[in-house]
């Protein structure tokens, strides 16, 4: 049976990649300072080995990492300017409008406290001259200045202001 193995779709890639398997994991070496004891080598992970078809054993490629073409990164930008004034318009929808409704209610209970102080100085005026107004003498005092009328067996008197010719012109 003949050996069949995945190729990589890039000339060249099959050979960096047995290449890097047969390379030794590198140990990271610590600077030894004065009178300190050797340090223990890191431990490297082994790739884990999988069992394939006929009883061979296969070590699994490293994963290459793919270059991003110019259309992708257009879209990627297109993308998060999207998402970003999706965000923006959220962030406007969730903050700035409920404030400015806020703010514009506040004014609104301002001008209505207003008109409500307004109202009940008006208020406090009327019930004034409500209680003014139930005596005798009042009523009387204002059915002689606004409407004319005298108590039966007076005569009134009623000064007419002298009538002015206008000047005659030569």
């Amino acid at each position: 049976m003949a050996d069949r193995r995945r190729t990589s779709a890039r000339p060249g890639s099959a050979a960096r990649a047995a290449s890097r398997r047969e390379r030794p994991a590198r140990e990271r070496v610590a600077p030894r300072r004065a009178g300190a004891r050797p340090s223990r080598p890191a431990r490297t992970r082994e790739p884990v080995k999988r069992r394939v078809a006929g009883g061979r054993e296969r070590t699994p490629a490293p994963t290459s990492r793919r270059l991003t073409s110019s259309r992708v990164t257009r879209r990627r930008r297109v993308l998060i300017g999207i998402l970003s004034g999706l965000a923006l318009v959220g962030f406007l929808f969730a903050f700035v409008y409920p404030t400015r409704t806020y703010l514009e209610q506040r004014e609104q209970i301002g001008r209505a406290q207003d008109r409500l102080t307004v109202l009940r100085q008006q208020t406090a005026a009327l019930e004034r001259d409500t209680a003014r107004l139930e005596g005798d003498a009042e009523i009387e005092r204002v059915a002689r200045e606004q409407y004319g009328l005298v108590r039966p067996g007076e005569t009134p008197y009623v000064i007419v202001p002298p009538v002015t010719t206008p000047p005659s012109t030569p």
